[in-house]
This record gives C-alpha cells, sequence and structure tokens, in this order.
C-alpha cells in the first residue's frame, strides 16, 4: 500500500528550504536509494504565508520507515530544523485512493 507522509512546517526561508528538498532528491536519485520518496508536493498557506505542508510519498510504509532510518534522512531532518520558525509536525498517512487528474 503507498505510504505518505505529510510535514506541517512554517519558515521565513521558504528557498532554503526548497533548495534543501531539492539537493537531497537529487542525492537519493543519484544514489540510486530504492527507499526514497517517489513523490513530493509541497504546498503553501495562503493565510498564513510562512506555513508550508510538504506531501511525500512513498511505495509503501516500510520504505518510508527505512528511509527515516537512514543517516542521510537525520542530516536532512536537522539541516531543515535550522530553517524553521517551529518544530515540524509530521502525519503518516496510507494512501486509501489516488485519482490521477482530471477526468
Amino acid at each position: 500500500m503507498q505510504f505518505v507522509q505529510i510535514i506541517d512546517f512554517e519558515t521565513e526561508r521558504i528557498e532554503d528550504v526548497r533548495r534543501l528538498l531539492h539537493d537531497y532528491d537529487e542525492r537519493a536519485r543519484a544514489e540510486g536509494r530504492e527507499t526514497g520518496p517517489v513523490s513530493r508536493l509541497l504546498l503553501k498557506d495562503r493565510a498564513n504565508p510562512n506555513r508550508h505542508l510538504a506531501v511525500v510519498g512513498f511505495d509503501s510504509y516500510e520504505t518510508a520507515m527505512a528511509n527515516s532510518r537512514a543517516p542521510e534522512t537525520d542530516a536532512f531532518a536537522s539541516h531543515l530544523a535550522q530553517l524553521l520558525t517551529r518544530p515540524p509536525v509530521y502525519t503518516d498517512c496510507d494512501v486509501e485512493e489516488q485519482d490521477g487528474g482530471r477526468g
């Protein structure tokens, strides 16, 4: 079953966060990590422009947990925390249904 983690965070340094996310994704692909995210969606709260939600998709809960245990992910989380104005809130979700687009 596909798995999604939602990371709710606030920052005044969103461009730095974007670079960090992009670099993390690029390194995971270059290293051929099989436990890395398969998708990522970054959302901005219209009512609070410093609040963002990162919706990160994985093939399964098991691959997401393996990814969470990786040293690269720990380093990423530490760096991310330095860019935030409050601790992130994580929500773990099983994907029950997905619609691929308009139709």
